[in-house]
């Protein structure tokens, strides 16, 4: 039955009473005072809580009077916080503060207000192509701005009188695990993506063998790896990907292990399943590269002078403007530039061991400085006597020219974990291991059944 109008059905029911007997009107009217006090000096605690939530449904034994009034057991919740309206503009390429803001619709004027508003407005001095910004507008005045940077963290700015105050929000993701494994046909590349793994994904697992296995040079055909690690969602959406957690890789029949490990402390680091870092003095290659010129051969014919001249070192060759690194920690003792090197950084670790870097495009380290390992010292180029961009690398031991694909297995080895530490090391790394070799199983059970 559709309800009557307000004033219709005030009207009618005002009228009808008007037609009882006096005394049933006092008994009636005298019952609902008692119920109004008694509830305004005795309310519980969970009808404090829930008045605005809770229905009330008033039960009269006319039902002349009952039918005259709307469905009251239809509960009343009025939406006490209303909802904002968010104006969000996506950082462009060449974009500034004051562009985004005259998309938004305020001006240079609201701009300098809200950056004066609060020290931490500075933050948005970095924004970036992609990020987002958020802005709650009411009557041409701006009274929020949220700035989010990554899907996880964002920067809430809220107007309070003419300054703004600031909050940092952060959500969690929820973690899973993932496994993959592949056997390399042509490249590590080409076999991490038949996987669906993507390329940080790949150069992280890389990164983590990196101290054992030259990417470049000693990766061969049937070589093969697992990895497990974690994946990161939001609100059921992948998001990306978290840490490696323990991986395998089969490098010419010879196989190394890696589990990541937080101490104590805190820290995290890979290490091998007994507690040996993975992490060592040297890197096998100083750069991300996709393939080799020339390997280590001190016999090999000069592209340019078209002699045999000894060539002590490895060429990588790969496009101009790589990243070169520091294959470890030391110090700039050269960076300069000659006619048969070109652009160049020599390095010195330590004191028995340099590192040398030819043919550089630009240099990014002076004479002096001091380097850690995977720090960027220049870039691939052609300067000198190259024909084309590649990196020239040496490595010497003691003043003497050594072929870094070998020489590094003769260095010290690797620190391992404290024997005070060593219980607790097995007891968090040797279940990541177990599950590592358990969804291998798996896969080779999956295949035989398919066979």
């Amino acid at each position: 039955m559709k309800a009557p109008a307000p004033n219709s059905l005030i009207s009618r029911v005002i009228a009808r009473l008007t037609t009882f007997p006096r005394k049933h009107l006092i008994t009636v009217g005298a019952l609902c005072s008692v119920l109004i006090v008694t509830l305004a000096l005795n309310p519980s605690k969970d009808s404090e809580t829930k008045r605005h939530s809770q229905s009330i449904k008033l039960t009269l034994s006319n039902p002349e009077i009952q039918e005259l009034l709307p469905d009251a057991t239809v509960p009343m919740t009025p939406d006490l916080v209303p909802s904002v309206d968010w104006h969000v503009e996506k950082v462009r390429s060449g974009d500034n503060l004051s562009l985004i803001f005259q998309r938004a619709g305020l001006s240079d004027r609201d701009l300098f207000e809200f950056m004066g508003g609060h020290p931490d407005t500075k933050i948005l001095k970095r924004i970036h192509p992609g990020h987002e910004l958020e802005f709650h507008i009411e009557d041409d005045r701006l009274l929020g701005l949220r700035y989010r940077s990554n899907r996880l963290k964002s920067e809430l700015f809220t107007r309070e009188g003419s300054k703004f105050e600031h909050e940092t929000e952060t959500l969690q993701p929820d973690i899973h695990t993932a496994y993959r494994e592949a056997e390399i046909k042509s490249s590590l590349f080409i076999a991490g993506q038949k996987v669906k793994m993507d390329a940080n994904l790949i150069m992280e697992l890389a990164n983590i063998f990196g101290w054992d296995i030259d990417f470049g040079l000693d990766i061969r055909k049937g070589d093969h790896f697992k990895v497990l690690y974690e994946e990161r969602f939001l609100n059921g959406e992948k998001i990306g990907n978290g840490n490696i957690l323990a991986a395998e890789f089969t490098n010419q029949k010879e196989t190394f292990k890696a589990v990541r490990y937080e101490d104590s402390k805190g820290d995290a680091h890979y290490y091998t399943p007994d507690g040996k870092s993975m992490r060592k003095a040297f890197l096998r290659a100083p750069l991300d590269f996709r393939r080799i010129s020339s390997n280590f051969n001190p016999r090999r014919l000069h592209p340019i002078t078209k002699t045999v001249r000894p060539h002590r070192g490895t060429d990588y060759a790969a496009s101009r403007g790589t990243p070169v690194w520091s294959a470890g920690d030391g110090r700039v003792i050269r960076s300069g530039y000659t006619k048969p090197n070109g652009n160049y950084v020599v390095i010195q670790h330590g004191n028995n061991v340099q590192t040398k870097y030819l043919h550089l495009h630009k240099r990014k380290v002076k004479t002096g400085d001091r380097v850690k390992q995977r720090q960027v010292i220049g870039t691939v180029g052609s300067t000198g006597y190259s024909t084309a961009p590649h990196l020239h690398y040496e490595f010497l031991l003691d003043g003497v020219h050594r072929n870094p694909r070998t020489v590094l297995d003769k260095l010290p080895k690797a620190r391992s974990i404290a024997s005070s530490e060593m219980p607790r090391f097995l007891q968090n790394t040797q279940p990541l291991l177990t599950t590592l070799e358990n969804h291998h199983q798996q896969i080779l059970v999956a295949k035989a059944g398919h066979e």
